[in-house]
């Protein structure tokens, strides 16, 4: 187990239902092995319903609701993909102002696949470079930012550092540049 993120604890916001599951597990397995805490933040209690693309996968319980959620309670933030996940987040008030807490405030927010779509509404693209999965181009182009189609990208205008990966192939790079970024060991580009 590693030590580059001990003492930190990782927020990872996802809708009720939708989520890419292992868009979730393998950022989450990636910030708990270099020893952060990763903590479930979806917009209701309970438990949500993660996805294998179109199927049904694991459930995972909710550590915190974004109604109650402090942004000054984690050192960064993580938005997975899937298709419902971020279309839902983006049109609740308290996940897009909990999104955009991090980047007023300087924190890193790595992001994946359609996860941008929730940045898109939380208006902080504009002036930024990221990829996606393909189908989110227009929209972060829409939204200001640049979008170009590689592996993982880091973009560092201030005040917050931003990762983002396409798809779940991506996921062992955008995995370990998160841990560097969030640990600030990270070379910035």
């Amino acid at each position: 187990m590693g030590t580059e993120l001990q003492g930190k604890t990782i927020a990872f916001l996802v809708a009720p239902e939708g989520v890419e599951q292992v868009e979730l597990t393998d950022p989450w397995k990636a910030v708990a092995s270099a020893g952060a805490r990763p903590i479930l933040v979806s917009t209701a209690a309970g438990k949500i319903q993660a996805f294998n693309h179109l199927d049904h996968a694991d459930t995972f319980n909710v550590d915190q609701v974004t109604e109650k959620a402090k942004v000054e309670d984690f050192d960064a933030l993580v938005l997975p993909g899937g298709v419902a996940n971020p279309d839902y987040l983006r049109t609740q008030s308290t996940a897009v102002d909990f999104v955009r807490g991090f980047f007023k405030v300087g924190k890193p927010v790595a992001v994946i696949c359609h996860g941008p779509w929730t940045l898109v509404e939380a208006g902080v693209l504009s002036g930024r470079t990221l990829t996606s999965w393909p189908s989110v181009r227009t929209d972060i182009v829409n939204a200001r930012g640049t979008w170009v189609d590689e592996e993982v990208v880091v973009c560092t205008r201030e005040p917050s550092t931003l990762i983002s990966s396409r798809k779940p192939d991506d996921l062992p790079a955008f995995c370990a540049r998160l841990v560097e970024v969030f640990s600030g060991q990270a070379a910035t580009t």
